[in-house]
């Protein structure tokens, strides 16, 4: 029973990476100044909370899509 509920939980957290992982790579290829203000908005809250993501986590949603930060 413990099994499967961790098995559950690990899928859940392996589709939560990827969408944060496409979420990333999404707000990094942005130019904000070329969105409607709303548009912007939303991009700036998403951009906020990925970058609350301490690094490890951000690693590993990045991984998940086999994306890399690029400086």
């Amino acid at each position: 029973m413990l099994r499967s509920e961790v098995e559950i939980l690990m899928k859940e957290r392996h589709a939560l990476l990827k969408v944060t992982g496409a979420a990333a790579g999404l707000v990094a290829e942005l130019d904000s100044h070329d969105l409607p203000q709303r548009t912007a908005e939303a991009a700036e809250l998403l951009a906020a909370s990925i970058n609350s993501l301490n690094e490890e986590s951000l690693q590993d949603a990045l991984s998940a899509v086999q994306a890399a930060i690029v400086d």
